[in-house]
């Protein structure tokens, strides 16, 4: 069982996705192994949302790999629903970035899914770890 920090994240968002018929298995579920892509394309726009980017960073020398991730599958996502991918941020990133995720939907104000990815920032070329970038923690002192 995944525990979120009890305390407010220093970052929030949310972003609305629709789950598409190619997402969801035979019964009308969205397929498991799609949620870290959903996880995913929250924790991009929470970026790009504080200025930025995946691309940039990349342009910097960093690279941002998942090194972790746990999903709490509490009740499926339907075909055709609506669902709000909310990610948080409750610590200033090191080396590592670590995320939280809550996946609700019009049907329940109880999470469907619950998750946390932990990424590791590398250098580009060594590819080791290295601290954050100062734009991201700059960026995120200003939240």
């Amino acid at each position: 069982m995944i525990q979120f920090p009890d305390r407010q994240p220093i970052i929030s968002s949310t972003h609305t996705l629709r789950s598409r018929y190619g997402e969801t298995d035979q019964m009308g579920y969205v397929y498991y192994g799609r949620y870290p892509e959903f996880f995913e394309v929250a924790r991009t726009e929470m970026m790009r949302d504080a200025g930025l980017t995946y691309r940039k960073l990349e342009e910097d020398g960093f690279m941002l790999p998942v090194i972790s991730m746990e999903i709490d599958y509490r009740k499926p996502v339907l075909y055709d629903e609506e669902m709000q991918i909310e990610v948080m941020l409750f610590d200033r990133p090191h080396i590592k970035l670590h995320t939280y995720y809550r996946i609700t939907t019009s049907r329940s104000s109880k999470p469907h899914v619950n998750g946390k990815v932990t990424l590791c920032f590398v250098d580009a070329e060594t590819r080791k770890p290295v601290e954050a970038p100062n734009a991201l923690i700059e960026r995120i002192r200003k939240e």
